[in-house]
């Protein structure tokens, strides 16, 4: 990846804390839109892309959605456009049949443009060719701290819509007219959870980020999208939906010499499960439910203590 800036020299994990209250934080398609559950356990899920949908959503209102801080999966897009435009700012325009040297450019050009492809990486072959690229952060699901209830609520809507025979304004006006009240009046339906806090963890690579040209900016703007998002995603279906808590290891080394240490950095001081798994007898991070039925965040009480040696801890 040819680029003037550096990019990040350090691996991180990080654990995200978000709740939900009264919403729907994650509809399952295969579910007729219901909050998503693990069937086995009762545990409520929340998917990567949910959580990665709204990461771009944030870097594209708080950044104007302009190089290199642009949005490439966009709502309603042809993503085949920005991949023949990479072609088209690159040496040799388009010709339909470029060869590695072409892919390689405008995949390039493509990570400087773009902040969701330098850090989710991108399958770009889908038309005109620019590559595939793994990217530097993945986040995996977020699971529930205890079982989530979800709730199919009856609601009623005020109004229909109806096509009317003859289409103008004047016949809507005389059928409407002609209509009993209770019959212009609907049923609908929304699922819920009352209440859940929910857990994600994500993953940082150093080495990933060579190839995309992940910087320390790029970093600190998916830290800042994560606390913020969900203020910037409010809607009916999804309740109150809040960023509690974001604690963010990062790797720097242990070694007295400066090189080694780097290639500590990077490669880890630690294995990732030893800093992201809950309450387990060795766990950094540990929360406590201090009731039976937990409703509010201050149901519960979150502990971080010390990681191992090499690592550092941020709390956000």
């Amino acid at each position: 990846m040819s680029t003037t800036i550096a990019p990040i020299q350090n691996r991180y994990e990080f654990l995200f804390l978000f709740d939900c209250e009264n919403g729907n934080p994650n509809g399952d398609p295969d579910a007729a839109n219901a909050p998503r559950v693990d069937p086995e356990d009762g545990f409520g899920l929340v998917s990567d892309v949910a959580m990665k949908r709204r990461i771009r959503n944030y870097v594209q209102i708080a950044r104007g959605n302009q190089p290199p801080n642009a949005i490439w999966v966009e709502h309603a897009t042809n993503l085949n456009r920005a991949i023949i435009t990479a072609h088209e700012q690159t040496d040799g325009g388009y010709n339909g049949k470029p060869n590695k040297d072409k892919v390689t450019a405008a995949r390039d050009w493509m990570c400087r443009t773009f902040y969701d492809v330098r850090t989710f990486g991108a399958v770009m072959s889908t038309g005109a060719n620019a590559g595939q690229l793994r990217g530097p952060v993945q986040i995996a699901f977020a699971r529930s701290l205890d079982p989530v209830l979800s709730m199919d609520v009856s609601i009623t809507r005020m109004a229909v819509a109806e096509e009317v025979k003859g289409g103008t304004s004047k016949a809507y006006v005389e059928w409407e007219a002609a209509q009993p009240e209770d019959t212009i009046r609907t049923m609908g339906r929304k699922t819920l959870i009352p209440y859940g806090l929910y857990a994600a963890k994500g993953f940082v690579s150093a080495h990933l980020a060579e190839h995309t040209g992940f910087s320390d900016a790029d970093l600190a703007l998916l830290w800042e999208a994560l606390v913020n998002m969900y203020d910037h995603d409010r809607s009916s279906s999804k309740g109150m939906m809040s960023a509690r808590k974001l604690i963010v290891f990062k790797h720097i080394g242990t070694d007295g010499d400066a090189a080694q240490r780097a290639q500590q950095a990077k490669l880890g001081c630690a294995p990732a499960h030893r800093l992201l798994d809950i309450n387990a007898d060795d766990a950094v991070v540990h929360i406590t439910r201090n009731c039976d039925l937990p409703r509010r965040f201050s149901d519960y009480t979150v502990q971080v203590g010390e990681a191992p040696q090499g690592v550092e801890v941020i709390v956000r």
